[in-house]
């Protein structure tokens, strides 16, 4: 398996599942943690806590298909064959159990994992998740119109491209709130340069995301995750997807542990690392892995609780202390 160095920090493990390349991180020791990023990032998004969470658990990495450092192909961008995916990847690896953690999108894949494969999910935790409601940034909804992909041609002409991404920088070091993710943003930007990258997260978001908004949701399948463990984390100062869809989650999974960190954006465990490790930690250290019972999964389908639940925000958020 042939590996690379990047950023001095993390080595860069790569194997071909399918025909296609697949990048990741593995580190640490210890119960299993697969860590999901968001659309436009990769493994590079989770650097701020790999090392703090690596101490107790072996944790897993991987730049999603069309992100990164994997390769960008044709191929299928749906929920279902990223979860495919990780699947594949961890048995590649000899990792039987995960405990999945997916942000912004990687929520979305983290949570279809645990739906289509929960012999094989201890737990599930989503930070700042699609799925939850239908609100999105209208940036987001942008990459499905006509002609982005030749306006992002332009926009990311070295030149021009440069300037952008200084500016965005720049303005996420300033006390706007609103330009707090920026230097992520500056990084997507960026990666908007390849047009295999381009292509690949424009199918990405037409997957999940129409004019009106978010397509895909859990409401219809909340009910599933009686059986399993779900924590989620939200940054109070999101403005990629509102902090009120923490209070969807809250209705439609009501025993799930709902934790919102303040002075937070859309990437809370890049804004407060070591809060964020601590509140995974606590979260895993107290709950019991979910163990997969086919009678039981079976009896939740037939229950009747399938129908869809409306996603109004009624239940209070509790701030994560420090």
């Amino acid at each position: 398996m042939p590996k690379l160095q990047q950023d001095g920090r993390h080595e860069v493990q790569f194997v071909t599942l399918h025909g296609h390349r697949r990048a990741f991180v593995k580190v640490g020791d210890g119960p299993a943690l697969l860590l999901l990023h968001g659309l436009g990032c990769d493994h590079t998004t989770w650097e701020p806590v790999i090392d703090t969470l690596a101490r107790r658990y072996t944790v897993i990495a991987p730049d999603l298909l069309g992100h990164g450092l994997s390769d960008k192909p044709r191929a299928d961008y749906s929920v279902g064959g990223y979860a495919n995916g990780m699947r594949d990847l961890l048995t590649v690896l000899g990792i039987d159990r995960v405990t999945v953690v997916g942000h912004s999108f990687g929520g979305g894949v983290a949570m279809q994992f645990a739906y289509q494969f929960p012999e094989r999910t201890e737990r599930l935790v989503v930070v700042a998740s699609g799925g939850l409601g239908p609100e999105v940034s209208p940036a987001i909804r942008a990459i499905t119109t006509p002609g982005f992909h030749q306006l992002m041609g332009v926009l990311t002409l070295p030149g021009v491209r440069h300037l952008g991404k200084a500016g965005l920088v720049a303005l996420s070091r300033t006390r706007i709130k609103a330009a707090r993710d920026f230097d992520e943003v500056a990084e997507i930007y960026d990666s908007f340069r390849d047009p295999a990258a381009r292509a690949a997260i424009r199918h990405v978001v037409s997957a999940v995301v129409d004019w009106r908004g978010q397509i895909v949701t859990m409401a219809d399948r909340a009910y599933l995750t009686e059986a399993m463990p779900m924590a989620v984390i939200w940054g109070r100062d999101d403005r990629v997807i509102p902090v009120r869809h923490a209070s969807n989650a809250a209705m439609l999974a009501p025993n799930a542990r709902v934790e919102v960190l303040p002075h937070a954006g859309h990437f809370p465990h890049k804004d407060h690392p070591q809060r964020f490790a601590k509140v995974l930690h606590e979260f895993v250290r107290s709950t019991e892995p979910a163990t997969y019972s086919r009678a039981r999964f079976r009896n939740l389908l037939r229950s009747g609780q399938g129908a869809a639940r409306p996603v109004a925000s009624v239940t209070p958020l509790r701030d994560a202390s420090a």
